[in-house]
């Protein structure tokens, strides 16, 4: 979500200069794709997560719980592939230029996380993704110059690893901090606090970094080429009904759902209540806890199922970009300033007005934003909190490079 790299690297640098900045023409799907997870988590945090007549989940919920924050997930590694080198990763100098400005742009985006926290209340509207975004992008520092293969498999190993350790160690881990975690609650309870941002929090970085990394490995492939693009709609379509299938066998083929009963003591209706929304930590009582898929579970099927949505989504904007960008044009202007959008977006829903009415709510925070990012991008490109980050980065990219000498090379 908050990398503003949507583009493809070429050949290899011929010098560090030119590794500092290269102007190179953006894939629109890409930036598409990230406008409407944007959508997706605006819905999310406005739209009710049930229909009041029937009980069942709604429209909202079922199309966008967990796929769009695993997609913006996705679309940050893809950023931070094709900014560090695309399908050739930088090397040398430029390599650590790369994995420094990625530190700055971590900070930075943890700060404005971690403010935002502080204009939320206890029980608050939304869940903020930012301060854990920080996180991510700490953790794929190591991963920066990988190539596609190491990463995919690192990012299986995350994928089946990290429920794992959310489910062994969550008796013992420190309580919850906070929903929205502030500058106090990191300063006051550090330990408390870096667990949640890794293990059991809204978005943990751990298991997160699945999608981070499959999507850094999607980066450094060709994504121009349509036999990649289409080959992303077929694998992500695949993995998401398979992860959805396997789920229902092991439960209702294998005993899993009857397992989860016993161990669990609930009754048949509060598990299937359950099974639709999520516990609220997963359970310790039974691994057959981790054979369920629910949207932020973060089981292995879970991800899986996340996963292959925004892969298949990835894949289909990616193919339809090239014919009808200018279609597009409402999405990827949004999609090129998302930390702008969700960071006003949460400072708006901070002042909870929004509860009485949420359908007119979000059709006007769909409306601003689109209105605001389309003449913004036309008249003066990248976002402003995403020209402050970008700025910061490009400046401490050139520290470390050396800067440029007078005759223009370096």
């Amino acid at each position: 979500m908050m990398s503003s790299g949507s583009r493809i690297g070429g050949h290899p640098p011929a010098g560090l200069g030119d590794a500092v900045l290269r102007p190179t023409r953006r894939l629109v799907g890409i930036d598409a794709a990230r406008g409407l997870a944007l959508i997706g988590l605006m819905a999310i945090h406005l739209l009710p997560a049930w229909n009041e007549e029937s009980g069942e989940a709604s429209w909202s919920w079922r199309l966008f719980s967990g796929d769009s924050a695993a997609l913006f997930a996705l679309l940050a590694g893809v950023g931070l592939a094709l900014t560090s080198g695309g399908r050739h990763p930088h090397e040398g100098r430029t390599m650590t230029a790369d994995r420094i400005g990625l530190v700055v742009r971590a900070v930075l985006i943890a700060i404005v996380g971690l403010w935002i926290g502080t204009l939320m209340s206890e029980d608050p509207p939304a869940y903020n993704i930012l301060i854990y975004y920080g996180v991510f992008f700490l953790l794929a520092i190591p991963f920066l110059h990988a190539g596609p293969k190491f990463l995919f498999i690192s990012a299986a190993i995350f994928g089946v690893v990290a429920p794992l350790l959310m489910q062994g160690l969550q008796d013992v881990l420190p309580e919850f901090v906070s929903y929205n975690p502030t500058f106090t609650d990191l300063l006051t309870q550090p330990g408390a606090t870096a667990s949640q941002l890794l293990l059991t929090g809204s978005y943990p970085a751990l298991p997160y970094m699945t999608y981070l990394l499959v999507g850094l490995g999607l980066g450094r492939l060709d994504l121009r080429k349509t036999e990649v693009q289409a080959r992303l709609v077929v694998v992500g379509v695949g993995l998401a009904i398979f992860a959805r299938a396997a789920s229902y066998v092991l439960l209702y083929a294998f005993g899993g759902y009857q397992q989860l009963l016993d161990a669990s003591s609930m009754g048949e209706h509060e598990l299937d209540d359950v099974l639709v929304w999520g516990p609220d930590a997963l359970p310790t009582d039974t691994a057959w806890w981790l054979a369920i898929a629910t949207p932020h579970t973060n089981t292995p099927l879970a991800i899986a199922a996340s996963l292959g949505v925004g892969l298949a989504v990835l894949g289909v904007f990616l193919l339809i970009g090239p014919k009808i960008g200018k279609w597009l044009l409402p999405l990827s202007a949004m999609g090129v300033m998302t930390l702008t959008l969700y960071t006003a977006h949460l400072v708006a829903l901070s002042f909870e007005i929004h509860y009485e009415l949420p359908y007119l709510w979000f059709m006007v925070h769909l409306a601003v934003a689109t209105l605001f990012a389309v003449a913004w991008h036309r008249g003066l490109g990248q976002g402003p909190l995403e020209k402050v980050v970008s700025t910061s980065v490009k400046g401490t990219r050139r520290l470390v490079l050396g800067g440029p000498r007078k005759n223009g090379h370096r």
